[in-house]
Parts: structure tokens; sequence; C-alpha cells
């Protein structure tokens, strides 16, 4: 099938090529100069114009580049200075904005690097553009056939039709012929746009180069790529916006650790083009679930995925960790890993007195006289039914806090470990106050997690549109994507089962899911939707998790900058305040640099200031070493 010229990209047919060469007095370019000038431009293969002038450098010629050149003092004597010749370049080469003029060169960081400093010197602005070298492109084309890539080498190696000469343009003319020959040979690995070109400059002595030829047939737009080996098996399954750069970008670019060896089993490369890259993630995370890729690693553990689960349908309920959902209970989920799991559980459990032991208490279960306490309950932190000490009333209300917070509303939870977080932080231990924050910042993730995908399926069958673009969803699945202006087709990979709002979202749906719902978050001010359910995009949002504050500093500052300065202590006492000065006054002149205090530090502080302080001439610390 041919491509359209959408997918072919920029055809080089259409690109305006100026290639360029300088010969200089020397190869510094800060400290050398521009002796003369070679261009030629071109187009589909045929020369729109040549530029060639001398440039008197204003300095004497060395003489080993006149025996190199041919240049002479004597040559370039009546010739303009490169600040005269500057404006006629620039016009020669035209736009080199993006879609304008490439420049090109053998070599031609050197020659781009004089023309540059030249500028800067006369003035004017930097030259930007596309910038094309042929050495690259000949080592990673014609290495093999040749002893070296020197311009002399290739132009009588390859038979080019003009030879280099050490002179400006007869160099530019030998190397618009090694362009023409290099893009000629590039045609038989499916480079024909600019892009592909610029490319496989970038892709010189990669092991696996020659298996480009792979991706000849790849579009430049959404879909889904999969790296296949000798027996047609799927090694790895990605998704892109543009297929063909970013399969290509592999062979080049990419260089984590399991790249190579994929490549080095990749036999094929296939493809399934999408209408747009949302629908290639969601076509993505299916193949990767039920394919499970050797080299694939986001995606592939499902099995893994677990629930936190309150058994509210027992006398005494008590949170747990099960892989698989009960029939009973409410669950929140499924979670990434068992150990997110446990922090939201941790989290609950900080926040409110639940059970933790594991034993099973039914409904006419009672308590031994001589049944001991639970260490947790001995602690105060949890209530302890088993041994009979527990309030049937305290425990539901307990309870009834946390079902609100499982089923998506936390803020009395949050507001107890944000208490938990400042009384720590105001006892200065740290350490335990950030344990308690990383609990609470999971319970928020995994809760928003809960409420985008229940936001989801609570809209039951829902057609979104987004500009050209309209997707259908089903129960939190991708049922079918359309694009304005093109006949609907269906997808290739079928969605998973339905799952009845009201019972927990499988594991093996939980990334499809959640990859829409982000997606409609994001966007929901843009969407236009009609749902047969309730349509609740964007999300409220929940509280975020408040900053731990060590003593010396504001709420504005971070962690590891204290704003007490080391200056303002050692200028202790300040002024207006004496040695006799009770605690809370102190307190009260130090909060607008350290922030409000927690009472218990008023409550605690010594009657008045140490003697210690107190007596220190003003402009020294009271600080004695030990």
């Amino acid at each position: 099938m041919q491509r359209s010229f959408d997918e072919l990209g920029r055809p080089l047919s259409d690109v305006t090529f100026c290639i360029v060469d300088l010969e200089t007095t020397g190869g510094n370019r800060q400290e050398d100069l521009i002796t003369e000038i070679g261009a030629v431009k071109v187009r589909g293969g045929e020369v729109l114009g040549t530029f060639q002038t001398l440039v008197n450098p204003g300095r004497a010629i060395p003489p080993m580049i006149t025996v190199l050149t041919g240049l002479s003092d004597a040559l370039v004597a009546k010739a303009p200075r490169i600040e005269t010749v500057l404006p006629a370049l620039l016009e020669f080469m035209g736009n080199t904005d993006a879609g304008g003029t490439v420049i090109v060169g053998h070599n031609v960081g050197f020659d781009v690097a004089f023309i540059r400093a030249a500028l800067e010197r006369s003035g004017r602005p930097r030259l930007e553009g596309t910038i094309i070298d042929t050495v690259a492109l000949a080592r990673r084309l014609v290495r093999d056939e040749v002893p070296n890539c020197k311009l002399g080498t290739l132009a009588s190696r390859l038979r080019l039709a003009h030879q280099p000469s050490h002179r400006a343009l007869d160099d530019a003319w030998a190397t618009t012929d090694l362009l023409h020959f290099l893009i000629e040979r590039a045609a038989g690995m499916g480079v024909l746009g600019l892009d592909d070109l610029i490319a496989l400059s970038k892709l010189a002595g990669h092991p696996q180069a020659a298996k480009l030829k792979m991706t000849a047939d790849l579009p430049r737009s959404p879909g889904v790529y999969m790296f296949c080996g000798h027996q047609g098996e799927v090694l790895y399954v990605g998704k892109a916006t543009n297929l063909r750069q970013r399969v290509r970008s592999y062979f080049g670019s990419d260089d984590r650790r399991r790249i190579g060896p994929m490549l080095r089993e990749t036999q094929t490369v296939r493809h399934l083009p999408l209408a747009d890259p949302i629908t290639a993630e969601v076509i993505e995370q299916r193949l990767i679930a039920r394919l499970l890729p050797r080299f694939n690693r986001a995606g592939t553990s499902a099995d893994k995925y677990c629930y936190v689960k309150l058994d509210i349908d027992t006398p005494w309920p008590r949170l747990s960790i099960v892989k698989d959902p009960a029939k009973q209970g409410l669950h929140l989920g499924p979670l990434p890993s068992r150990k997110m799991a446990n922090l939201v559980v941790e989290a609950i459990q900080s926040a409110i007195p639940l059970r933790q032991c594991t034993a099973r208490l039914g409904r006419n279960y009672v308590a031994p006289d001589d049944a001991p306490t639970c260490s947790a309950a001995q602690l105060g932190v949890a209530h302890c039914p088993c041994s009979g000490t527990a309030d049937p009333a305290e425990y539901a209300r307990a309870v009834e806090i946390a079902r609100r917070t499982m089923t998506g509303d936390p803020a009395i939870v949050i507001d107890r470990l944000h208490e938990k977080m400042a009384a720590l932080a105001s006892q200065q231990r740290f350490e335990e106050a950030a344990v308690m924050r990383d609990r609470l910042q999971t319970l928020l993730g995994a809760i928003k997690r809960h409420r985008l995908v229940e936001t989801l399926r609570s809209a039951d069958r829902v057609t979104i549109t987004l500009g050209d673009s309209t997707w259908v969803v089903d129960q939190g699945r991708l049922v079918d994507v359309a694009q304005r202006g093109t006949v609907g087709r269906a997808l290739p990979v079928e969605p998973p089962a339905p799952t009845s709002l009201g019972t927990p979202l499988p594991r093996e749906a939980i990334d499809e899911a959640l990859v829409l719902a982000k997606f409609f978050e994001k966007r929901a001010d843009d969407l236009l939707t009609t749902s047969t359910g309730d349509w609740d995009f964007p999300v409220a949002a929940i509280d975020r998790v408040q900053p731990i504050h060590r003593l010396g500093q504001t709420p504005e500052c971070s962690i590891r900058q204290p704003c007490v300065s080391m200056a303002s202590i050692l200028a202790w006492p300040p002024s207006g305040i004496d040695s006799a000065t009770d605690s809370a006054t102190v307190l009260s002149h130090m909060k607008p640099m350290v922030g409000p205090l927690p009472d218990s530090h008023v409550a605690q502080a010594p009657a008045a200031i140490p003697a210690s302080i107190a007596s220190a001439a003003p402009g020294t610390s009271g600080i004695r070493p030990a």
C-alpha cells in the first residue's frame, strides 16, 4: 500500500539542501579566519544555484595552508572582507528555520562553527537550522566499502562526478554528489523523509542498524508496535504517537540495558495503526496483559495486584490485604503492590483504632475472663474486642470512619494524621513524622485511583468527543473509537469482560480503566459527553498532605533550608527582650521566624530564659562547648 504524504513526513524530494564548504587560515574558529566560501543549492536532484567567493582574512595565510589549498596572500588581497560577504551568503542560503533550507557539509560542524563565529564578530544573529553531516551518513551507509570516510577517498572509491581539490566550490560539488549517492543508498533502508535522514546520521555504529529496514513500512501516526522474535513470538509491545519515529529511535538514542538483547532477537516489527494516542495506550495495555512479552515490565504484574479489605459484614470488622476480592466486604483497589497496600492499612490504623488481631470473632463471641489484651490496645492505638475491653458503639463509629475513607471520603483520617504529624514534628521526632506523611500520601494516592475509576464506571455507557475523536466507554472499558471523516473500524483487541458496578474491578481491568480515567480527568473541561449514568469528571480534589516543618522553618521553607539564620541566633536576645522575659513572650516573638508553635511547647517551656543564654553578651552566643 502506498503511503500518504502525511505518513512520509517531509519527502526528501521536496527538501532544499545548501551544501557548504569553507577554506580557512587554520582550524581554530576563534583565532583563524575564512579565506574562501563555496556553496551549491539543490532540490530534488536539480541544481538551483552556486555561490563562490574568495575572502580577504586581513592577515597572512600560513605557508602550509597555501601548499594545501593554493590560496596565497596575493590571490586574496583584492577579495572582499567577510563582513561584506556574509549578507550575500545568507541570502543565497535562504530561510534555514524549520521547513526551510537544510545545511549540509562534509564534517559540517567545522564549516558552521566558522560561519557562526564570523556572524558573531559582525554582530549578526546566530545561524540556526537543520544541519546534516555527510561524514556521519557515510559512516553509517558505506563504511565497510571504503578505507576511511575522507571526502577524497569517498569521491574516488564511489566514482563521484566531482573530485575535491581543497578549494571551496570543488569540495562543495563533491559533497553534493556524495549527498545524492547516500540518499539513494538510504532509500533501500526505507529512508524517504527528512526526519529519517536526520535520524540515520545518528545511528552510526549501532550493531543492529541493519534491521532498520524493518521500519520501512511504519507510518508516522499513532499506534502500537510489536518487536517479534524468530518464531513470531512477541518480545515487546509499545505505543507511540509517531510509530515510525519511535521504533527507529530504538536503534539510536535508546540505550536502556534491555534494548540491546531485544533487538538482537528481533526478526520482524509489526504494528497496529490506531486513531489516537489514548486508544494506542489502551490497546498497548490489553496486549501486554494478554501476551506478557518477555521484555515488557510495566503492565505485566497484574497478578501481584491486591486489595485492602474491610470485612464490614462481621461483628468486629478489621482491615486485611487480599489478592482477590471476596463476595462480601468493602474493598479498596486493586493496588499495584502489597507494599502500597500495607501503607494504606497502616495509615488508616494510625488514625482509627480498629482491631489489629487476626482472630475470628463470631456474633456470639464472649471473651474469656483471662483473655490478654493485645499490645496495640495496651499502647492505646487499637480496640481489643478479643479481650472483652472494646465498646461496641465506639467500635462501630470507628468502622464507619474507615468505611467512609475507603469509599472516597477520607477527611477525618486526613485531619487526624495531620495532627499526628504536627505533634511528632513539634517533638522533633521528624523521622516518625515522615513515616506518617508517607502513609498519608499513599492513602490519598490509593483513594484518588479509586475515585477516578469508580467515577468512570458510574458513567455506565458514555460517548466522549474531543476534537475529531469520539470514544465509547462502557463500564470503564473502551469499546469503540471513531475519527471524524474516516470509516470506523473495530478495535484490534477485544475489551475485558464487563464488571457490574458495586463489585470490585478485577486486577486485569484496572490499568485500562486508569488510563481512560486519567485522560478524561485531565481534559474534562474540553469534552462533550453523553452517558447513561452519572458523568462527574473532573473528580473533586482530595486534601493534599501538609509539609513537615522543622523548628526554625516557616511553612514556605524546605526542610533543608532553615529560615532562622545563625546570625539571628548569635544576636539573641532581640531588642525589647531581657533575661527576665518569660518563655511565652519569647515564643510569641519567635513565631514570625519559625511559624506557629503547638501549645505543648509553651506548656513545657521553663518559666524563664536559661541563664546561660540570658547572661550572654549582645552579639555573642550563650552556648558553651561541652
